[in-house]
């Protein structure tokens, strides 16, 4: 029963922040937009949304470690494991702006989805080789424009909590790009929302930012060796972290 109403809770308390925030995240956009070509005052107004949210959600404790690039605008194409939909709001937490990869059935949902938009997120249907196409380019843009995109190499979130095989477009992105990697591990969301389940749990989840990869020489010969590199950085961290618990 106390799982119930706090998740109830939690979820209206979402709704009205949502109703609150989209006029102001629209008047930043329109007030920024002429000059802030990064949409960067957008998106870092958009993302503390999650941070009052989390204030409101009494069954969540969020925490961030590591140490975040001290050049904020060199971009980075910004990978995570993929635990849980809370993996958003808890790397929303991180005092950097990011464009995010995400598929385009967020982008439907009224506000939020237009709060992405404004914000500069980037849509993606899966299993759709033009979009997929379409997103990279984007991506590409962002990353020229001084502006680190975020993406979940997974694709989708782990049932289990095991982390699943990546796969190589945020990889190819970088080397193409000759942008770094910035990876980083999350632990402890999966409880905090299950899949399939609209119930919250309780939870103390952390992200933890690990060190640059530059990929500066690499060719698309190394998006395998980059990649199987990066996962298992997180793997062993995400280890640590466990270990912790």
């Amino acid at each position: 029963m106390r799982r119930s109403l706090l998740s109830i809770w939690s979820w209206f308390a979402l709704g009205v922040i949502v109703i609150i925030w989209t006029p102001l995240v629209a008047i930043v956009w329109l007030v920024t937009t002429p000059f802030d070509k990064g949409r960067y005052a957008t998106g870092y107004v958009f993302r503390r949304l999650c941070v009052v949210h989390r204030a409101l959600t009494p069954m969540w404790k969020f925490h961030t470690s590591g140490q975040l690039p001290k050049n904020k605008r060199n971009p980075y194409v910004m990978v995570s494991n993929h635990e849980s939909f809370v993996d958003m709001l808890l790397i929303s937490h991180l005092k950097i702006e990011m464009k995010w990869l995400s598929k385009k059935s967020i982008f439907n949902i009224p506000l939020v989805g237009w709060m992405m938009k404004m914000s500069g997120d980037i849509s993606l249907v899966r299993g759709d080789r033009s979009s997929g196409s379409a997103a990279f380019e984007l991506c590409k843009t962002w990353l020229d424009r001084k502006m680190s995109v975020m993406i979940f190499p997974e694709g989708t979130r782990s049932a289990d909590g095991e982390m699943r095989a990546f796969k190589d477009g945020a990889f190819r992105l970088a080397i193409e790009t000759g942008t770094p990697i910035l990876p980083m591990a999350v632990h402890g969301t999966r409880s905090a929302l299950r899949k399939h389940d609209w119930r919250l749990g309780d939870s103390t989840a952390e992200v933890r930012v690990l060190a640059p990869i530059e990929t500066t020489g690499m060719t698309e010969a190394d998006v395998p060796v980059l990649r199987d590199r990066v996962r298992e950085l997180i793997a062993h961290e995400i280890m640590l972290m466990r270990a912790n618990d």
